[in-house]
């Protein structure tokens, strides 16, 4: 088992690739502007969804903030358990580093995602 000053160590680590990550924002990328996102279904017969490309990027960039509001109320949960955070930041940090999917709607490299792995192309 883990000493109370290991597992603080572990949180602060935890919190500054988190932070590190959050800070990720940005503008979508030129060649996106005015494009549109079209969902063809596999089934023959049913109807396609199309949505503007800014709607769907303005959707990822809010479940990133979501994402940090929970984190942010996680480790300020006054009743939570030093086990119990850590693994509900590592849940966030994984559903975090799956948005890198999306990188390629951003502008700039450095406003991309960055996963667990620190490659960006998650």
């Amino acid at each position: 088992m883990l000493e109370d000053e290991d597992l603080r160590k572990i949180v602060q680590a935890m919190r500054a690739v988190l932070n590190a990550e959050q800070s990720v924002s940005g503008h979508i990328a030129e060649r996106w502007l005015g494009g549109q996102l079209v969902m063809k279904p596999g089934r023959a017969g049913t109807q396609e969804k199309t949505i503007p490309i800014e709607e769907f990027f303005r959707k990822i960039v809010a479940v990133r903030e979501r994402l940090r509001v929970l984190e942010q109320r996680i480790n300020s949960h006054p009743k939570l358990a030093d086990d119990d955070r850590l693994q509900l930041q590592e849940y966030i940090t994984r559903a975090y580093g799956s948005l890198t999917t999306f990188n390629l709607l951003f502008a700039e490299a450095e406003d991309r995602f960055t996963g667990t792995k620190g490659s960006g192309d998650g």
